[in-house]
C-alpha cells in the first residue's frame, strides 16, 4: 500500500501523454515491483534563464542579509575607540612629530654643510698667492711671517668640517626622515579614521587639507633622495624647499588642530 501511495504521489512530475482508456492497460503494482520514475528532461533554456538570474538575485537579496547598524560608525559600538584617550593620541603625536620635524631639518642642514663647506675652502684656497719655490724644488716658507686673513678662514673651515664628519649627519638625517615619513603617514590616517570612530563622518577644511598636504610633501621629499645620492643639485634644494613649505604648513595647522583638542574636551568623555 505504501508503495502504491509513493508512486501516484510522482504522478504529477510525469508529461502527460493522451492513452487510450482500457482496463487492460492498467497494471497492479506488487510490493516486488519497484516504483521506477523516468528522467525528466532538463531544457538548456530553464538552465539559461536560472544561470543568468543568479546574480541579479543575490544583488536584490544581499541588503537583507546585512544589518544597517553595522554602517554606523559612532554610538557607542566601539567602546573606548571613541572615547577622550583614544582621541587625544593624534594631537600628541603629531605635536612630537612637528618637533622631530624641526630635528631632521636641522640634522639635514648640518649634512649640507658638510658638503658645502668643502666648496669654501677650495674657493679660499685660489685666493692665497703661489708660494716661491726655490731652484731646487724645495718651498721657501717664512716662518716669521704671520698667516694672513684668508689663511686662518682656511684653518677655521677646516676644523669645523673635521667635526661635522665626526657627527655624522648623513645616517642621522637619512634616519630621521625614515622615521618621520613611516609614523608621519601612518598617524595621518589614523587622524581621519578617529574622527570617524568618534563622529560618523569627516570635516572637510583647513585642518584636513594642510595634513593631506603635509603628507603629499613627506612623501615627495622622500621620493627626491635617490636622485640626491646620485649628486643631483636641482633634486637638493627641491628637497630642501618642499622641507620648507612642509614646516609652513605644520605652523600654520596648529591653531586650528588646537580648535579640534579643545572641540574633543567638550563632546568626549574619560576615557
Amino acid at each position: 500500500m505504501a508503495t502504491t501511495l509513493h508512486c501516484l504521489s510522482t504522478l504529477h512530475l510525469l508529461p502527460r501523454t493522451h492513452h487510450p482508456k482500457t482496463l487492460n492497460s492498467l497494471k497492479p503494482i506488487t510490493k516486488s515491483q519497484p516504483c521506477k520514475i523516468p528522467d525528466i528532461p532538463s531544457t538548456p533554456n530553464a538552465l539559461q534563464l536560472l544561470k543568468s538570474s543568479s546574480l541579479p538575485l543575490a544583488v536584490i537579496a544581499l541588503p537583507f542579509f546585512l544589518d544597517p547598524q553595522d554602517a554606523a560608525a559612532v554610538g557607542g559600538e566601539f567602546g573606548i575607540l571613541e572615547g577622550r584617550s583614544f582621541a587625544l593620541i593624534h594631537p600628541i603625536v603629531m605635536g612630537g612629530l612637528f618637533a622631530y620635524t624641526l630635528w631632521a631639518g636641522y640634522l639635514g642642514w648640518q649634512w649640507r654643510r658638510v658638503r658645502t663647506i668643502q666648496s669654501e675652502i677650495s674657493e679660499l684656497k685660489k685666493q692665497l698667492k703661489p708660494t716661491p719655490v726655490s731652484p731646487d724644488g724645495s718651498t721657501a716658507v717664512d716662518s716669521s711671517s704671520p698667516p694672513s686673513a684668508t689663511e686662518l678662514q682656511i684653518q677655521r673651515l677646516t676644523e669645523e668640517r673635521k667635526e661635522l664628519v665626526k657627527g655624522s649627519y648623513r645616517d642621522k638625517h637619512f634616519d630621521a626622515g625614515s622615521v618621520l615619513l613611516g609614523f608621519g603617514v601612518l598617524e595621518a590616517v589614523f587622524g581621519g579614521v578617529n574622527t570617524y570612530l568618534r563622529t560618523g563622518k569627516l570635516f572637510p577644511g583647513p585642518h584636513l587639507y594642510a595634513g593631506a598636504g603635509i603628507t603629499v610633501l613627506w612623501a615627495a621629499a622622500a621620493a627626491l633622495v635617490p636622485a640626491m645620492q646620485k649628486g643631483n643639485e636641482t633634486a637638493r634644494s627641491l628637497h630642501i624647499a618642499l622641507n620648507a613649505v612642509n614646516v609652513l604648513l605644520f605652523i600654520w595647522q596648529i591653531p586650528t588642530g588646537l580648535d579640534i583638542v579643545l572641540k574633543v574636551f567638550e563632546f568626549t568623555k574619560w576615557p
